[in-house]
């Protein structure tokens, strides 16, 4: 086998780093605690650092070959985090023109149960509550910032399930062969005419929908959701109202991430997203709509498998490089536009209500801070 590590790993999750043969920091462990890495010459965490999609050794060994059913030997690529694979295999694809990409112009935005935010840029950028800059963190020769959203896909559901129509709505979406969200997209829209104006369900609810801590780009742990405007229904078209403004509290969260990176030298003018949540039609528009970016889907539905795959075919020698496999196996496909400057100015109006939430979430806890907890 091969203990060889891989640059995004080690940098972006352990602190190695790798510009200007910067290395480990025997510094920096020996101030956390962690001197036995310095003494042991860093042989546990690793001590030749490559390259994603870099081939290991001799490839796959015969006991793991046996274990997965394939040929010894097969070319095994170092590796990229998930999400990271999911950025390589989202943020380099060709556009409609067939042209190749900057990727340096693009932001990809990963959601699952919680979110990445992701931009690179050929020179190093500091932006306060946003991870890195890490050198070669994702796409090789680039500096990768990295932003998230602690509670994303797990804030709506949980947002859904604490509702009281949840189990209404679940067995009418079942008779309709639909899932939940499905399901209440496509009434959301037909009641509204239009996924732009989907928003607008929203008027009077309000989700600071931050269950877990804010990741980005306020770094606060403890900071948790507030929601105002709740009522008594119980409804399918209650729940309807809370879904569209729990997509509006986290398209307000992401909006602040992106302001945070433009401020600090860190800019984009499209979003790529990947993850369960991009192939929604309403999720993408109001990401649109709010950030101001257009927002486009790559053509596959799994960029994080496309993009192991991408490692797998550098290792393996069909294609030379990262940036080349990007720009050769992968393409973007559709893509949602900002709408019309009332919706603009409605999310505008609307943002101002999600600051209030978020001084509420801090001065309570201001208030309550000296109280023991029970």
């Amino acid at each position: 086998g091969s203990l060889q590590r891989s640059t995004c790993t080690v940098t972006c999750k352990w602190n190695y780093l790798a510009h200007d043969g910067g290395g480990w920091s025997a510094q920096f462990f020996k101030r956390i605690g962690l001197s036995d890495f310095v003494n042991e010459s860093y042989a546990r965490i690793g001590t030749e650092i490559v390259a994603p999609g870099t081939r290991l050794g001799t490839g796959l060994t015969r006991a793991a070959a046996a274990e997965f059913g394939l040929a010894p030997g097969i070319p095994v690529g170092a590796s990229l985090i998930d999400a990271h694979a999911g950025g390589i295999g989202a943020i380099g694809g060709r556009d409609n023109s067939g042209g190749a990409s900057d990727v340096s112009d693009r932001l990809a935005y990963i959601m699952g149960t919680s979110a990445c935010i992701m931009a690179t840029t050929r020179e190093p950028c500091f932006v306060p509550g946003v991870w890195g800059p890490y050198y070669s963190g994702m796409v090789p020769e680039f500096w990768l910032n990295e932003g998230g959203q602690s509670a994303a896909g797990a804030a709506i559901d949980h947002l859904l399930k604490s509702h009281p129509g949840h189990a209404e709505a679940s067995a009418a979406a079942r008779s309709e062969g639909l899932d939940l969200i499905d399901f209440l997209e496509r009434r959301i829209i037909a009641r509204a005419g239009s996924a732009s104006r989907a928003a607008l369900l929203a008027r009077d609810v309000h989700v600071l929908p931050e269950f877990i801590g804010n990741r980005s780009p306020y770094a606060d742990p403890d900071t948790r959701a507030v929601i105002a405007g709740l009522d008594l229904d119980t409804d399918i078209a209650s729940m309807e109202r809370l879904f569209v403004a729990g997509l509006c509290g986290l398209a307000y969260g992401l909006a602040e991430v992106i302001e945070a990176f433009a401020a600090h030298g860190v800019r984009s003018s499209i979003m790529i997203m990947g993850g369960g949540a991009s192939r929604s039609p309403l999720v993408r528009q109001i990401m649109a709509d709010t950030t101001g970016l257009a927002v486009a889907l790559p053509q596959t539905r799994e960029p994080v498998l496309l993009g192991a795959a991408m490692l797998g075919a550098v290792a393996g020698g069909a294609y030379a490089s990262i940036g080349e496999t990007m720009a050769k196996m992968s393409a973007l496909g559709r893509k949602s536009e900002p709408t019309a400057p009332d919706m603009a100015a409605f999310h505008t109006r609307k943002r101002e209500v999600y600051k209030l939430l978020r001084e509420v979430d801090r001065g309570s806890r201001a208030t309550m801070r000296d109280i023991a907890r029970g």
